[in-house]
């Protein structure tokens, strides 16, 4: 079964809650970037939080997530857009710490101190930018927390990212709820229970939960409706023309100090790892083109 979302509402239109499977998206990330098993759990809950944020999109638009602390990892960036594609990367994929005490992923020390940034392009003249501090480097808890002070809408969220010894990714998910205008304190307390009593997001999803499955463990007695279930899949939109429309907007000189090597020249895409190479012919044709423009 491949990777999915849903978002539902309650009866009453008083809570939102989306949940996403992303086992193989998250695999896939791996994959391509070669993350050793922290660097791998905190590009998932990344990947898993991005994909969750683009279920609230539509049509052509994407949001930008971005952890930038002051641990081993980096910065981490996670793109998605409201169709399902995600797409990300670790600056320092090769980090694995200890585990924690409590024999998990030590995400919060990889990550360390710094800003969670979301960056929504909504169509408009200017993106819309919100950032918090980052609360424990955990992703979950300061996603929490950007919603809470950002858009003012109380959220639990839970993000989880289980890896097999051998580095593989045997299970990964996660799970928002917000209550909306009109909810009354009754639902939030019942709410708060449900999510204190919840299982690790790890083991529903290990244990074979579907996003559906999700949903009806964190609302509980709460009737609702799914308004939306959507395929989650790992996908870059980089191509050979985006290369070179970026090697022209480096200028002339940079194209002539790339030029200066025997082989030619090999771009990197980040999000993706795809190399594309160009020909010393290829960077002549490039540099012709910046001349006759």
């Amino acid at each position: 079964m491949g990777d999915g979302l849903i978002r539902a509402m309650t009866q009453d239109r008083t809570v939102r809650a989306l949940a996403a499977v992303t086992t193989v998206t998250v695999d896939e990330a791996r994959s391509r970037h070669g993350t050793l098993p922290t660097a791998t759990a905190a590009l998932g809950r990344a990947l898993t939080a991005a994909s969750l944020l683009g279920a609230m999109l539509k049509g052509d638009q994407t949001v930008t997530l971005r952890i930038l602390g002051d641990g081993p990892l980096g910065g981490i960036v996670a793109w998605s857009d409201a169709l399902g594609h995600v797409r990300g990367y670790v600056a320092h994929p090769l980090v694995d710490l200890p585990l924690t005490n409590q024999g998990k992923l030590n995400v919060g020390a990889a990550v360390g101190k710094g800003t969670l940034h979301v960056t929504k392009d909504l169509g408009l003249r200017y993106p819309y930018h919100g950032s918090v501090p980052l609360s424990s480097g955990e992703i979950a808890e300061d996603l929490a927390r950007y919603f809470a002070i950002s858009e003012q809408i109380p959220s639990a969220v839970a993000l989880g990212v289980l890896v097999a010894p051998d580095g593989q990714v045997l299970a990964s998910g996660g799970l928002v709820v917000q209550l909306l205008p009109g909810a009354d304190e009754e639902v939030a307390s019942y709410l708060e229970q449900r999510a204190r009593a919840l299982p690790a997001i790890t083991s529903m999803v290990y244990g074979g939960h579907s996003p559906k499955e999700l949903v009806e463990e964190a609302l509980g007695e709460l009737p609702f409706k799914i308004i939306e279930t959507r395929a989650v899949s790992f996908r870059c939109s980089c191509d050979r023309q985006k290369v070179e429309e970026t090697l022209l907007a480096l200028g002339e000189e940079e194209l002539k100090r790339l030029h200066g090597g025997e082989d030619g020249a090999e771009v990197l895409c980040r999000f993706c790892r795809k190399q594309y190479r160009f020909s010393q012919e290829d960077l002549d044709a490039l540099l012709a083109q910046i001349r006759s423009g």
